[in-house]
């Protein structure tokens, strides 16, 4: 759609809780704010969705194009997306679904929205089927309330576990589906590739924003105020250089999980996984007694007294 379309509607939905007119009137509608692949910068449409249970489902068809659409080549190098419903707004992680999986949820998007079985059959492309996947907390997970920047760190550093929980589940079921293959030839891919790889992107990518975030911000602020807590601060940056050389590691052994040897994966997974928990672990023995005493959100600041008295 062209870009002072798609901005109308975007605003429509925006000033209208989530509702619009003329083609997409009545019809499920979401805001998908990406990164872009190479820009950096942010870019959101207005797509259709389609739900399978708890799950959110878009289709990346553009209208049966020839060539995916933009949003889809942004989120496959950025998953941590966000998304808009009604008045609703969170972040979420984009899993393009792959092989029997991606299969069985197009048929369900068809039986809810049958005019994508008529954009397949206008392109030689498959049309990608992406699941977006709630960032906020982990599935059974019982959301607590954040009160203070220490509740705040820990419903951050909970959610990189559970990143780090969802790679390690899905290499398992990746080496169970290879291990399971009988037979010649090569085993069938297990469908779990594109999966692995968006949860370990978002898993790295989150945690360089909240180390950068800290290093930038709040450590300047709060040492500040705890100039006794300058070592801490010195061991956790350079932790942080640590953890970025891991990242890097990991990305690697990943994109190599299709030929890796099932031991030496498991053993390299487990050693940065281990590295990358005692970071989280130290961080929040050190921090979170100080962290305490922050309110989150931040109170506004108080106005200058010279400033707010009328002349």
């Amino acid at each position: 759609m062209p870009t002072s379309f798609n901005h109308a509607i975007i605003e429509e939905f925006r000033a209208n809780g989530g509702k619009v007119g003329g083609p997409f009137e009545g019809g499920d509608l979401l805001l998908l704010t990406t990164t872009g692949a190479k820009s950096g910068t942010e870019h959101t449409a207005p797509l259709g969705y389609v739900r399978d249970g708890d799950l959110l489902l878009v289709v990346g068809s553009a209208g049966g194009a020839p060539r995916h659409p933009a949003w889809y080549h942004n989120l496959l190098a950025h998953p941590s997306v966000q998304v808009e419903i009604g008045t609703e707004m969170f972040e979420a992680i984009a899993v393009p679904a792959e092989g029997a999986r991606r299969d069985r949820l197009f048929e369900r998007v068809v039986r809810a929205a049958p005019g994508y079985a008529d954009y397949q059959t206008r392109t030689t492309r498959t049309l990608p089927v992406v699941v977006l996947e709630r960032a906020e907390s982990e599935e059974g997970e019982t959301p607590h309330e954040v009160r203070n920047l220490a509740d705040k760190l820990v419903e951050v550093h909970t959610w990189l576990r559970s990143q780090l929980r969802h790679v390690h589940a899905e290499t398992e079921a990746h080496f169970a589906a290879r291990a399971a293959h009988q037979g010649p030839g090569e085993p069938p891919a297990p469908g779990l590739g594109l999966q692995i790889r968006q949860h370990c992107l978002a898993f790295c990518q989150f945690l360089e924003f909240h180390h950068t975030s800290e290093d930038v911000h709040l450590f300047p602020g709060i040492a500040a105020h705890h100039p006794h807590l300058s070592g801490t601060f010195d061991r956790l940056r350079e932790e942080h250089r640590t953890v970025a050389r891991i990242q890097g590691e990991l990305v690697a052994l990943l994109a190599d999980i299709s030929t890796a040897d099932p031991l030496r994966f498991r053993a390299e997974l487990a050693r940065m996984s281990d590295e990358l928990t005692t970071h989280l672990d130290y961080e929040e023995e050190s921090l979170l007694p100080v962290l305490a005493e922050i309110p989150w959100p931040p109170a506004p600041p108080i106005p200058d007294a010279a400033e707010s008295t009328t002349p």
